[in-house]
């Protein structure tokens, strides 16, 4: 008989498409999963072929929320043998404890001892593995090294999408110019702009309402002088319909962001520019992306010693780690 097995899913985009290698273990041995993730991550495992069911968790962001924890854990006691819980916060354990799965598989993290019962140890930050493979380990198999996402798109779902839009597959570019952590991850909205007046095809803007501003700066920018090349979509797409998008597009260019993520595992084309974090840790894991991170490139002088900073903001007012890499270096590359 198949094992049952519920996954606890990350809260972000991009660390949900890194757990796809994980499902694919899981369900390579024969167990059977259901993904509980929050709404706004849900659209990602729904492109996992081997997630059987895919349960939206009624969480906000923040607070331990116990009641609607509670409420949830008793939907699902008795249905499943086995968690996983992804993310090492506690609240995240609580539902497959109060719901009375038997093995619960987590990292140690956040004082949660008694509510998983198998407990891998968390590395420090400083020596935490790619998180590919920092997630593939809750599988408690080896070989994580060569783990690489892979996204499929339902039947139907990018006819859907493009048709919405009027597009061609391949007949569009994406630039994706958002990043929810903050500005010293984000490429100067200029540097989108003038990069989208030199593509020759549509460019699509995609983002979440939190993007709406940046999008539009770049769309009034490009279309002044170029009238409907450039549709800003931020906000206005569901998660699904942005994964169709990207996964249709001739090429995407993003900073590092969960929207990053999607690109590579469906194999699209892509340039992702890295400021103050870093592609040794969360890179994008496809040989059609080419990543571009100043710290890393010996002609760029004076060499960027503050990188990777990992602050939301630059700590030295200068950010030249994004505002020094031109819009033609990246047009080369598309």
């Amino acid at each position: 008989m198949d094992i049952k097995s519920l996954v606890i899913a990350p809260q972000w985009i991009g660390d949900a498409v890194m757990t796809e290698p994980l499902m694919r273990r899981l369900a390579a041995r024969g167990e059977r999963l259901t993904v509980g993730a929050l709404p706004w991550v849900a659209p990602v495992y729904r492109a996992m072929p081997q997630v059987a069911e895919v349960i939206d968790f009624p969480f906000a962001h923040g607070g331990l929320q116990w009641a609607a924890r509670r409420a949830m854990a008793k939907t699902l006691r008795g249905r499943f043998d086995t968690a996983y819980v992804c993310p090492n916060s506690l609240k995240s354990a609580l539902v497959p404890w109060w719901a009375g799965i038997a093995t619960r598989v987590g990292y140690v993290g956040e004082s949660r001892w008694g509510l998983l019962n198998q407990r891998l140890p968390n590395p420090p930050e400083g020596e935490r593995p790619p998180m590919v493979a920092f997630y593939s380990a809750l599988s408690g198999e080896s070989g994580l090294d060569t783990d690489r996402p892979q996204l499929q798109l339902a039947a139907g779902a990018a006819e859907h999408a493009l048709a919405a839009q009027g597009l061609p597959a391949q007949g569009f570019y994406v630039l994706a110019p958002g990043a929810e952590y903050g500005p010293a991850k984000r490429w100067p909205a200029a540097h989108f702009a003038a990069l989208a007046r030199q593509l020759a095809l549509p460019v699509l803007l995609l983002g979440s309402g939190k993007d709406a501003a940046v999008c539009a700066e770049i769309a009034s920018a490009v279309n002044a002088n170029q009238p409907g090349h450039c549709v800003d979509l931020a906000g206005k797409t569901s998660l699904d319909q942005a994964i169709a998008l990207i996964a249709s597009a001739k090429a995407m260019v993003s900073n590092d962001s969960g929207l990053m993520h999607v690109a590579a595992a469906f194999g699209v084309p892509q340039v992702a520019v890295f400021g103050s974090s870093s592609p040794l840790h969360t890179p994008p894991l496809s040989d059609r992306a080419t990543v571009l991170w100043l710290k890393n490139d010996p002609s760029y002088q004076p060499p960027l010693d503050c990188a990777p900073c990992f602050a939301r903001v630059c700590p030295l007012g200068h950010t030249r780690c994004l505002n020094d890499i031109a819009p033609a270096r990246v047009l080369s590359i598309l």
